[in-house]
C-alpha cells in the first residue's frame, strides 16, 4: 500500500510536477528542480539552518539524495567562494521550499541555475518534515527522483531494492598530492572525499598539509616522516575500502599521530579490528 502526501500551495504558478518514490512504496509529489533526469539515489536528511552550497559541494554526500530539513532553500543564492570542492556531489536535492529570487550582495548565482548546470535533479514542495520523521523512524532508504508518472510501482521499487553505492572515495578524491606550505607541523591528509575547509583549517594554523589520494600507499606516506596523519571525511560504505584500511593498519604501526573525521573515524575503527 502506498502512502502518499501531496503539497498544492493555492496559487502556485504550474511547473512540472515531479514524485519522490521511496522503496517502501511512500510516494511524495511536488515540482520539479534542476535537471529533469530520473535518478535513483539513497536518500539521507541534513538539519543544517544555513550553509546548503556547502552541503552540496561535500564529496560525503556523493552517491546520495539530500533532504534539507530547514524549509526555505536558495535565499541567498550560490556563491562560488563558499563552495566546499570545485562540483557539487549528490544525486539528487530534495526540499521543501526553493527560493527562486535570492537576495544578497554576493550572490553570482541561483540555485536552481546551479543544480541544472550539474545535471543534478530534484524536487521541492513536500512535506519534507514528515519525510525526515520517516528517514529517522525506518534509516536511511533508497529512493527515486522523477518526473515520469508511474501507473504502477513495482517495476521501479525493484530497480531501488538493487541498487547499492559503491567507489564513491575513489570517484572523489584527489588525482594528484599537493601541498599547501606552512611553517609549523607537517600534516599528511589523507583524501577519502575531503572538504576543502579541512586542508585550508589547518594550513589556517600554520601547518604544512600535504593531501594525498585516497589510494596512496602508506610507505610514501610515511617516507615523508610527518608530524600527524589525517584521516579525512568522505562519502559510502566504510567496510567497501579494503585495501584502504590495509593501509591505514600499515600507518598504524609508526609512532605517527593519527586523528580523523567522519568516514576516517569508521575507517580508523575497521582498521583497528
Amino acid at each position: 500500500m502506498q502512502t502518499r502526501y501531496l503539497t498544492q500551495k493555492k496559487g502556485q504558478v504550474p511547473h512540472m510536477k515531479a514524485y519522490l518514490i521511496l522503496e517502501d512504496g511512500t510516494v511524495f509529489t511536488g515540482t520539479s528542480i534542476g535537471s529533469q533526469r530520473e535518478v535513483i539515489s539513497e536518500i539521507v536528511f541534513n538539519t543544517s539552518m544555513t550553509g546548503y552550497l556547502e552541503v552540496l559541494t561535500d564529496p560525503s554526500y556523493a552517491g546520495q539524495a539530500v533532504v534539507m530539513t530547514y524549509p526555505l532553500i536558495g535565499n541567498y543564492g550560490i556563491c562560488h567562494e563558499d563552495m566546499e570542492s570545485k562540483r557539487p556531489w549528490p544525486d539528487g536535492y530534495i526540499v521543501r521550499e526553493l527560493s527562486r529570487i535570492p537576495s544578497n550582495f554576493r550572490c553570482e548565482d541561483t540555485i536552481q541555475h546551479f543544480l541544472e548546470k550539474y545535471d543534478i535533479p530534484g524536487i521541492c514542495g513536500i512535506d519534507t518534515r514528515a519525510l525526515t520523521k520517516l528517514l529517522r523512524e525506518k534509516g536511511t532508504m533508497n529512493g527515486m527522483i522523477t518526473t515520469k508518472a508511474y501507473a504502477d510501482f513495482a517495476e521501479p521499487i525493484s530497480r531501488m531494492k538493487g541498487h547499492s553505492v559503491a567507489g564513491v572515495v575513489m570517484k572523489t578524491t584527489t588525482r594528484e598530492t599537493y601541498v599547501l606550505p606552512g611553517e609549523g607541523k607537517r600534516v599528511a591528509l589523507m583524501d577519502y572525499g575531503a572538504k576543502d575547509n579541512i586542508a585550508r583549517s589547518l594550513n589556517q594554523r600554520g601547518c604544512q598539509v600535504t593531501v594525498y589520494p585516497a589510494d596512496t600507499p602508506a610507505e610514501v606516506v610515511l617516507a615523508e616522516n610527518p608530524d600527524g596523519i589525517m584521516l579525512s571525511n568522505g562519502p559510502g560504505d566504510p567496510k567497501e575500502n579494503v585495501e584502504i584500511i590495509q593501509e591505514i593498519k600499515k600507518l598504524y604501526q609508526s609512532d605517527v599521530p593519527i586523528f580523523a573525521i567522519c568516514l576516517g573515524h569508521q575507517l580508523m575503527a575497521l582498521a583497528n579490528g
